[in-house]
């Protein structure tokens, strides 16, 4: 029985939170809840949401400002939802492609934009170190891996992509020397970026938390948010709503990333879409040796239903991916954390990559809702009059993107004109999705259809053609 299968409440009849994925297991500290905000307070900024965006903005607010009163209300624990289950990239890669941003917003600003989320990933390694987080950093790169003849095309548009912008460091592999970093059947050739690093999520998360106390921002955990007010231009300010009366301030900022979906106000700006993970016991030296993977790199292949590898410090491989269905109304709940069809095609799927697997144990499966916005492209937005700040929308992109956000809006707050205020992520506005049941309809469509694409080239050896509906649908 792997451990996201056990009963999720301890014995006192309280939440495991150890209990949702192996990072939370394994984040070397006490997971007790802070205490509950029991009393109606104010402060300076308000922040929704203990994850990796609302713990950076609380961190740069205090950083640049530390006078100010920040306050931040989380409905479970710091780190407790993608920031405490994901796959341990801190990538530079942002939510659309390279392809996509330059169509959209052009070659200076796509190029502006992918420079500042490499310095993202550096940013994070910094910030680890200077707070004395023992993340686990490793800047590794990442792999793009062809696994067919069908997946060649994409490594070479997304290599093209870079090399138009004038960012030249990232390398084409042909077959033989992707074998050399890592040995995947089928791999024909790679695509390597440098800017990519492995972390242990959790710990980064808790890390930050802790590092906020520090500079003197206040965490009440177990103290959902249910409903925000905004601010009037009057003199009525913005306000968190808890059952406890919530928290009025200056400014309040909306870092719940798929958790927005429970606001009703906010029900059709992101879509929650499930990701699953499985992860395999210790391997042994004989295993590593035929695998290879030594460098540790980020991997991945070019499939539209994506996949998501990496090698954990104590040595363990962790494979992620899509296929958990949508839920109608945009649900969230723990019982969808875990979805027995997807986690065991992950395991198969890890066995086909890596024979050297056959008969290892996987000790671990979970899961979690990511935050996808109707055009892809994340928002990290301020509102001065409403005092409404916000940035969501990563579509499972979150770690290093997270960071940037919590740089952009703090400089945003405190009314600082700087090259990332000026990023085509500012104040974007997307479409909302559509209602139900024409988003559950769509969603469900898109799934399956890009299922169907992948699994046609895969027999074929054709690339997809991107002509089809649901590659229409899904482009970004």
């Amino acid at each position: 029985m792997t451990r996201a299968s056990h009963l999720r409440e301890d014995s006192n009849g309280s939440k495991d939170y150890g209990s949702y994925s192996f990072w939370l297991e394994t984040a070397g500290e006490d997971l007790t809840p802070r205490p509950p905000l029991e009393y109606a307070a104010e402060a300076d900024v308000a922040i929704l949401g203990a994850g990796f965006t609302g713990l950076w903005t609380a961190y740069y607010l205090l950083r640049r400002n530390p006078s100010l009163r920040v306050v931040v209300l989380e409905a479970e624990i710091a780190g407790f939802g993608a920031s405490g289950r994901n796959g341990a990239w801190c990538n530079a890669s942002f939510p659309v492609t390279t392809g996509e941003l330059t169509r959209r917003f052009g070659k200076e600003s796509a190029r502006d934009l992918l420079l500042e989320m490499r310095n993202a990933v550096d940013e994070v390694g910094r910030v680890s170190e200077a707070e004395g987080i023992d993340a686990q950093y490793n800047r590794s790169g990442q792999l793009r891996v062809a696994r067919g003849q069908s997946q060649l095309p994409g490594i070479e548009v997304a290599h093209e992509s870079l090399r138009a912008l004038g960012l030249e460091d990232a390398q084409l592999l042909d077959a033989e020397e992707t074998s050399e970093r890592i040995r995947i059947t089928d791999a024909k050739g790679a695509l390597f970026n440098p800017h990519c690093a492995t972390i242990h999520p959790a710990r980064l998360a808790r890390g930050l938390a802790r590092a906020v106390e520090r500079l003197g921002g206040r965490i009440f955990e177990q103290t959902p948010v249910t409903d925000f007010e905004a601010g009037a231009g009057n003199g009525k300010q913005p306000r968190l709503v808890t059952d406890s009366g919530g928290v009025r301030a200056s400014t309040i900022v909306l870092a719940g990333e798929a958790y927005l979906a429970r606001l009703p106000k906010l029900r059709r700006q992101v879509l929650p879409v499930y990701s699953l993970i499985v992860l395999t016991e210790p391997l042994s030296e004989v295993q590593w040796g035929e695998i290879g993977w030594q460098g540790r790199e980020c991997v991945a292949s070019n499939r539209y239903t994506v996949d998501y590898l990496s090698r954990t410090a104590d040595g363990r491989i962790l494979f992620g991916g899509r296929g958990a269905p949508y839920h109608f109304r945009s649900r969230i709940q723990d019982s969808f954390d875990t979805h027995d069809p997807t986690h065991q095609m992950l395991r198969q799927t890890a066995r086909e990559w890596f024979p050297a697997l056959e008969g290892t144990r996987f000790t671990h499966a979970w899961g979690g809702p990511l935050a996808a916005p109707r055009d892809w492209m994340p928002t990290m937005s301020y509102d001065a009059t409403s005092g409404i700040a916000t940035a969501h929308g990563y579509t499972g992109q979150g770690v290093a993107t997270a960071n940037l956000s919590g740089r952009t809006l703090a400089d945003l707050i405190l009314d600082r004109d700087t090259n990332i205020t000026r990023l085509p992520a500012v104040n974007h506005k997307p479409r909302p999705w559509e209602p139900e049941p024409l988003r559950w309809l769509g969603a469900r469509y898109v799934q399956r259809g890009l299922m169907k694409v992948d699994d046609r080239a895969e027999q074929t050896g054709q690339p997809p053609t991107g002509k089809t509906l649901a590659e229409r649908l899904g482009k970004h």
